[in-house]
């Protein structure tokens, strides 16, 4: 299983992570680095692979379509999701799902206890004054950050 396009995303998704924090978006060439990402990589992967990969990656972009329309969720987030989804091994998409579960946990509880004890500061940060919206993006890029780390050290 190879995990090196995961770990060449990491710097995307730290970016993903800091612009969704700060500012509530995810700029679309995020994404797009990630897409173009994917594409160098993917001839390096097994065809099988890719083609599950696509799969995956298009289920989350059509649930979270929905989602988006239902309001429930931003386009940026969906975007990247969907992307992520490229570069997870299909043999592991299970575990990042309980993975990704866990960061968003994590996310959330994070965001209400820095809400609340209000950071020096923290004015500047969109996401620190957007009460009932939560930044995604930071459960994105730590899901897709420790999803690699977590196989590496499973299979390393």
């Amino acid at each position: 299983m190879s995990l090196l396009p995961l770990f060449l995303l990491t710097p995307v998704l730290i970016a993903v992570g800091y612009c969704d924090l700060r500012y509530m978006r995810i700029p679309n060439p995020l994404v797009y680095t990630a897409l173009v990402l994917f594409a160098f990589t993917a001839p390096f992967l097994p065809l099988a692979d890719v083609g599950m990969r696509l799969l995956a990656a298009t289920v989350v972009f059509l649930i979270g379509f929905g989602l988006f329309a239902l309001r429930l969720l931003g386009g940026g987030d969906v975007k990247m999701l969907a992307a992520l989804m490229l570069f997870i091994p299909p043999q592991s998409i299970a575990l990042y799902g309980y993975v990704f579960s866990f960061s968003m946990a994590l996310g959330i509880i994070a965001i209400l206890i820095l809400r609340r004890i209000q950071i020096a500061g923290s004015g500047h940060w969109v996401s620190m004054q957007a009460a009932g919206q939560f930044p995604m993006g930071i459960s994105i890029a730590f899901s897709g950050i420790a999803h690699a780390w977590l196989l590496q050290s499973l299979t390393g």
